[in-house]
């Protein structure tokens, strides 16, 4: 009896001790216990900085908030408390079995906001993350700032690039590069520009022997663009040329030349340039067509501003892309935009955007991915309003160089010289703006409500002439393929006089 029930009792207790290590082990990686012991180097999460409202303008219907486009960014290691991280970017260094990472932050106690670059490498006596070394930046505004890398010398030593804007509202570029043999991962400033135009790096193709790696590419010029001050005009620049001087291993000015921007009247200028809250926004919220260098306007390439749903559209090679529009910082010149790709949340696009002339506008964009993406377009270049002028040659029913009334299913319509609609039907009023444009030589009006749950949508209607003077308008929808019918019942605009 005393051996079955020594038996029963082990067994009992085996039991047990295999239900109890069970949930130990259920416990342990529930509760992520486990990462403790991670052998490899911890990775803490960094807090998403939060930039202020005043800091560039953004719509008042933006209800993301100015931290939804502020990421989570992962560090190596933890920052100071009074550190906050704007962008972080990690690469593989030359042993490629270990990261380094380049981060860029501000101090909350620091009135002046003034930008630092930090390095945060691996040491092998420590077998740990390390942080090596803080450098200033000429950059000031987080919500401005990227941060990439590039071979700018062609000797496949990749520079560090910050690009931003200060507090004085000028582009800048600060640029590191590393120095060989290198102590404790040691970067040298090699350039830093600032200006109240705008920067661009001037790429040229490379040899088939440099992307083989068998010899060194040429060295890519800096261009900086800023006011001449010696014209009255305010769209004159100075372009100014900074080259690599490789005895010295800094970028040095090499060449200044007169860009004489268009004759407009300077006071169109001033009001469309004058910095105020929403005016730029609206005066590149429309269609805007790709012109080529030879002054062709291109058709398959365009760009879609809409302020109001805060949405910029890419088009071309035959891909659409839409990005989110984040926040909008006034230039001399214009407008410099963040933007997020809608579907892709590492792909972020900075809009250097310039006033050309009363119909065009010039771009410069920066890429700023954290995922290897490849784009065979080149979003950089001039850009023409889509077809206004012929809009209203060729639909001279509707005049929006004047007040115009009209009566249709929706109600009485007005259309203002000051680019307004209002409907009215009896005591309901709805109003908006229009926009008048041709998409394959096809006249479209655009509704663009500001009231309602229809500010959400763009309303597009094909307008066709009809019988008596009317205009027939047709909702239609823009996308890849051109201009999509909806077969919806069509409106009638029957031109009346309302005196």
């Amino acid at each position: 009896m005393n051996n079955s029930e020594n038996k029963k009792k082990k067994l009992i207790g085996s039991s047990i001790t295999v239900a109890s290590i069970s949930i130990l082990i259920i416990i342990f990686l529930a509760t992520g216990i486990w990462k403790n012991f991670d052998p490899k180097p911890e990775e803490i999460r960094a807090a998403v900085i939060i930039t202020p409202r005043e800091a560039g303008l953004s719509s008042a219907n933006d209800q993301d908030g100015p931290a939804a486009w502020n990421e989570s960014r992962t560090a190596k290691i933890p920052l100071e408390d009074n550190e906050t991280i704007i962008t972080v970017f990690t690469r593989e260094n030359e042993t490629y079995y270990t990261e380094e990472q380049f981060i860029v932050f501000t101090r909350i106690s620091d009135t002046a906001r003034e930008v630092f670059l930090t390095y945060i490498g691996f040491d092998e006596q420590s077998r740990r993350y390390t942080r090596m070394w803080d450098v200033p930046a000429a950059a000031a505004r987080p919500e401005t700032i990227s941060l990439f890398s590039q071979d700018l010398i062609g000797d496949r030593n990749n520079c560090i690039i910050i690009t931003g804007m200060n507090n004085q509202n000028e582009h800048t570029i600060t640029i590191f590069r590393k120095i060989f043999p290198a102590v404790n991962q040691a970067y040298r400033k090699i350039a830093e520009i600032q200006i109240d135009g705008s920067i661009k790096i001037l790429e040229t193709p490379r040899t088939n022997a440099y992307q083989q790696g068998i010899t060194n590419g040429q060295s890519f010029n800096i261009a900086a663009y800023g006011h001449d001050n010696t014209s009255n005009n305010i769209l004159d620049q100075i372009e100014t040329i900074y080259s690599f001087n490789p005895e010295n291993g800094q970028y040095e000015q090499t060449g200044i030349s007169r860009i004489p921007g268009s004759q407009i009247e300077q006071r169109q200028l001033r009001e469309i340039l004058s910095g105020a809250p929403g005016v730029f926004e609206n005066f590149i919220n429309d269609l805007w067509y790709y012109v080529s260098p030879q002054g062709t306007v291109d058709s398959k390439q365009y760009l879609y501003f809409n302020s109001s749903s805060r949405e910029i559209i890419f088009y071309g090679d035959e891909t659409q892309q839409v990005f989110h529009w984040q926040n909008s910082t006034p230039t001399r010149y214009g407008l410099y935009v963040r933007s997020q790709n809608i579907s892709i949340s590492t792909l972020l696009r900075f809009i250097d955007i310039e006033l050309e002339s009363l119909e065009s506008i010039r771009l410069r964009v920066i890429e700023d991915v954290q995922l290897k993406i490849t784009a065979n377009t080149t979003w950089d270049g001039s850009y023409r309003k889509a077809g206004i002028a012929m809009f209203y040659q060729t639909v001279p029913s509707i005049k929006p160089a004047k007040d115009a009334f009209y009566d249709s299913t929706w109600g009485r319509l007005q259309f203002k010289k000051t680019g307004e609609y209002i409907i009215t039907s009896g005591s309901t009023t709805r109003r908006g703006h229009y926009v008048f444009y041709a998409v394959d030589g096809q006249e479209l009006l655009e509704l663009r409500p500001t009231d309602g749950y229809e500010n959400k949508n763009r309303l597009v209607y094909k307008a066709e002439d009809a019988p008596n003077s009317s205009t027939l308008l047709s909702p239609v929808r823009i996308g890849t393929a051109g201009i999509q019918d909806l077969f919806e019942t069509p409106v009638i605009l029957t031109p009346v006089n309302n005196d």
